[in-house]
């Protein structure tokens, strides 16, 4: 069984920057996808970023796109969530989460039911 654990949540001025990981269980041949999710207070829990980690592809919802960054380190056992220009509507429960192999990617890379393995999640506040 798989259990992925987040860490790097915390508290953070908007405009303030904060770095989220989560471990792979993988390495740089694994054909999994990475997502990150978050949910916050009374809304759906939305994908945010996804990263193919044997090409490093990466997909970005339009809320984070330019701000937020997947990546991986170098053996490809930890994935990170480098998110950037906070703002307090950022605010939510931020989720790791792990594909089967063999991930399609693409439009499914942000959808929920591509995902098999999740973490408990970490939370994020941005205050104004």
């Amino acid at each position: 069984q798989v259990q992925l654990v987040e860490s790097g949540g915390g508290s953070v001025m908007a405009g303030g920057s904060l770095r989220l990981s989560c471990p792979t269980f993988g390495n740089k041949d694994s054909t999994n996808c990475m997502g990150w999710f978050r949910q916050a207070p009374g809304k759906e829990r939305e994908g945010i970023a996804s990263i193919y980690i044997y090409s490093e592809y990466t997909w970005y919802s339009d809320s984070v796109k330019g701000r937020f960054t997947v990546s991986l380190n170098n053996a490809g056992d930890t994935v990170f969530l480098q998110m950037n220009s906070l703002k307090p509507e950022d605010t939510a429960m931020y989720y790791c989460a792990a594909t089967a192999p063999h991930c399609s990617g693409g439009y499914r890379a942000l959808l929920e039911g591509a995902y098999i393995y999740w973490g408990q999640g970490t939370q994020v506040t941005v205050s104004s």
